[in-house]
């Protein structure tokens, strides 16, 4: 029986290494965006140095550990086969959910995914074991669960969500006043001043909260705790000193210094706080095993109270675990994905948003709006001005045709999300207030932002909408993780090694899906078939960079009209859900270029603004083009999903003839655009006319078969709508080809102008022969 446990050992392990992956993935977050949403250091600097941070913060977080061996139950009231069936439900549980928020990029908190786990699967062996044991009832649950702990974390967590966010909107709002955006010449009056707040808040930071819990914290606790306002003084002079000798000697930007220790100590905390949560309860399984072995104990007798104990030191273990967490920061995409995600909700520009508004988002903005013209009217003009004054935002001139991606967010503002962050963690750290470091640094970016008026009217319903997205899937975390690991637990203790391998197998299986479904995702649309934002300034470029488009869009469009019809001819549900899917994506590219208008009309050369109406136009047509294709793809999955009659044998031979045509006349479209042969699109139009005049005669079949044999209303509406709709788009499609064929021929044809018998082309002078 015990290689048993022996091969549960084994497969914790294995466990430990992938919540490792998927763990740094989620929480890679915490410590990255500010880094990188202000690029005042390059990528790979703030790589190494959070890499720093988390190899010295594992290998010194032992005493952490703690906390999975009997932070949440009471480790002496459960025997060694059940402790171990709890272990194995954490896991898998944390393991399956933490990957389902990478994979939707989401920011969770993986110290309230632990504990929820932790406390789902004790709940559920408890009262397995209360139901067992005829003098035990539902009241005796609290000889098993510290209840007055779990109740502490989730008001810690209320707490945190509401402070983080209001006081990083505080300190950000006042830090702009003092500095505004245009802080450059400011840095060099306060920047010594700023330094010093900044640095020592990070350095209280580092001892309280990155080596509070350490063995190397114990050798300088009798120095720090009593005497932490002078040890605060004492740095706030020391990092003073040293930032008035960085900026006036040295010449260098304290801000991009005080990011980078930012970024270290939040990468120390993390490893040295957050690694109990990925291999915590693989160490505490392994030493209850090692407990459990030498007893020689029946394992359902052997009653765990050595995990009670302290934690022995396991100095290769965290090594390794440090050396996972480092290669997955550098190597996982999904960390980036999650990454981007805060970093688009905190961007001071235009970005493409990722949430859509809802209801709630609006309320709230719009409150927001009130209140703020409610303020407005009670302050005097002159204050106005004078606040709108500094949040003013520099206008950053570029080069035509320069590619250059401007921060998400500027340095002071990365200084304050690290500052505040550091501060609140450490607050509570020294008050032994529980709270999870990905809230507050989320919330505290979140706060900063609002305050540095990011969220404008343009933006402020979608970053909304975000945050409210990403906090909702916090509560969600705390209960799926509660549910599904008391689920787990539960069938382990129905199933035994059997119901083990079998999650352990539908876990590498979701797991794998999951990859692959991050994989495709990324790259839904093959690069060449993607839609591009025009960049180019003159009007021959954009003539070019249309084209390609054009050719695009032709392609993927006759294939989503062939699906439609063949998905109607064969009834294929599915085939008619995949064309769907493509036209909503063709679409939302179409959408994102019209986004991309203002942009591309401000990048002109003056030369060459005529260029702006041939854009927009082609876009108009594309999008005609893909309202068509969309209104097809629906009413044909309709039908069909409606369980309608099918269309008679006549009406699916018309629509294949049309199909037929149409894929030969989109076909020679995109090879006239794709090899730049615009001598063939005379013969398109030709093409053109010959189909619309067999729509048109298809039409007037179905009039009269209508009055003489059609009995099917159903069938009569789909059929019109189709041929009215296929006009639709032979129309957007030939107007296209017509707009682009005049634009191209005024484009390359020499200017002529006629100045009295004279002709002037392209400058030179030439006599009309008489």
């Amino acid at each position: 029986m015990e290689n048993i446990y022996l091969l549960m050992i084994i497969a914790l392990a294995g466990l430990a290494i992938a919540d490792l992956v998927v763990g740094v993935s989620n929480d890679a977050v915490n410590f990255l965006n500010s880094a990188i949403g202000s690029k005042v250091i390059s990528f790979r600097t703030i790589m190494i140095v959070a890499s720093l941070g988390i190899f010295i913060g594992a290998i010194s977080s032992s005493g952490m550990m703690e906390v999975a061996r009997k932070g949440i139950f009471n480790p002496g009231a459960f025997m060694f086969d059940e402790i171990m069936y709890i272990f194995m439900a954490v896991m898998i549980t944390d393991i399956l959910l933490l990957d389902f928020f990478n994979t939707l990029g989401m920011p969770t908190s993986t110290t309230v995914s632990i504990v929820f786990e932790l406390l789902g699967a004790s709940v559920a062996m408890a009262l397995i074991k209360i139901s067992a044991i005829d003098t035990e009832t539902i009241s005796d649950l609290a000889k098993y669960i510290n209840s007055d702990k779990a109740i502490q974390i989730i008001s810690g967590i209320l707490l945190s969500v509401v402070i983080a966010f209001t006081v990083g909107a505080l300190v950000q709002w006042i830090s702009r006043l003092i500095f505004s955006f245009h802080f450059e010449n400011k840095i060099k009056n306060f920047g010594a001043f700023f330094g010093g707040i900044a640095l020592s808040s990070i350095t209280y930071f580092i001892f309280f909260k990155g080596l509070k819990g350490t063995p190397y914290y114990n050798d300088l606790q009798g120095f720090i705790e009593g005497n932490e306002l002078i040890v605060i003084a004492g740095s706030f002079i020391l990092w003073f000193l040293f930032s008035l000798l960085y900026i006036r000697v040295i010449k260098r930007n304290i801000l991009a210094f005080i990011i980078t220790i930012g970024t270290f100590g939040l990468a120390l905390a993390f490893a040295g706080n957050d690694l109990v949560n990925f291999i915590g309860v693989p160490m505490a399984a392994y030493h209850s095993y090692e407990a459990w072995i030498t007893s020689g104990i029946d394992a359902s007798s052997f009653a765990m109270v050595d995990l009670a104990k302290k934690v022995p030191a396991e100095p290769m273990l965290l090594l390794i675990a440090g050396g996972v967490m480092v290669l997955t920061l550098w190597f996982s995409k999904k960390a980036r994905t999650v990454t981007d995600t805060e970093i688009g909700l905190s961007t001071q520009g235009e970005t493409r948003e990722k949430f859509q508004p809802n209801l709630l988002s609006r309320l709230v903005v719009r409150g927001v709006k009130n209140a703020n013209a409610y303020v407005g009217a009670i302050l005097p003009k002159s204050v106005q001005e004078s606040i709108n004054l500094k949040f003013e935002k520099p206008v950053i001139q570029l080069a035509r045709n320069k590619d250059f991606k401007v921060p998400a967010f500027d340095a002071i503002r990365a200084s304050v999300n690290l500052m505040v962050a550091g501060v609140l963690i450490s607050i509570a750290t020294s008050y032994k207030l529980p709270l999870s470091t990905t809230y507050v640094t989320f919330m505290v970016a979140m706060g900063t932002s609002l305050a540095d008026r990011a969220w404008g009217s343009e933006s402020a319903v979608y970053r909304v909408a975000g945050v409210l997205n990403v906090i909702g899937g916090w509560f969600f975390t705390a209960f799926s993780a509660f549910l599904a690991s008391a689920i787990m637990a539960y069938l382990i203790h129905l199933g035994g090694p059997t119901a083990i391998a079998i999650l352990l197998f539908i876990a590498i299986l979701i797991l794998v899906r999951n990859y692959i479904s991050h994989k495709r995702k990324s790259e839904e649309i093959k690069e060449e078939d993607r839609l591009k934002k025009a960049e180019s300034s003159s009007i021959q470029g954009v003539i070019q960079e249309s084209a390609s488009n054009i050719a695009h869009v032709v392609k993927r469009g006759n294939r989503i009209y062939s699906n439609a019809i063949v998905g109607l001819a064969k009834q294929d549900l599915a085939l008619l859900k995949k064309s769907k899917k493509q036209v909503l994506k063709l679409s939302g590219e179409i959408d994102e270029l019209r986004d991309n208008i203002f942009y591309f009309i401000k990048n002109l050369d003056d030369s060459s603004v005529g260029a702006s109406n041939f854009y927009i136009n082609i876009l108009g047509y594309l999008q005609d083009m893909a309202q068509s294709l969309e209104y097809i793809s629906k009413i044909s999955h309709k039908h069909i999903n409606n369980n309608h009659k099918k269309l008679k044998f006549n009406q699916i031979k018309e629509l294949k003839v049309i199909d037929d045509k149409l894929e030969i006349l989109f076909a020679d479209t995109e090879n006239a655009f794709k090899s730049r042969s615009f001598e063939e699109i005379g013969a398109i139009l030709n093409e053109k006319v010959e189909l619309y005049s067999m729509v048109k005669e298809k039409i007037q079949t179905q009039v009269e078969r209508t009055r003489s044999e059609e009995s099917s209303p159903k069938n009569t509406t789909l059929y019109f709508s189709l041929l009215l709709e296929t006009k639709d788009l032979l129309n957007a499609t030939m107007n296209l080809v017509e707009e682009y064929h005049e634009a191209h021929d005024s484009s390359i044809k020499p200017a002529t102008i006629q100045v009295n018998d004279e002709e002037i082309i392209d400058g030179k002078s030439q006599e009309k022969e008489e």
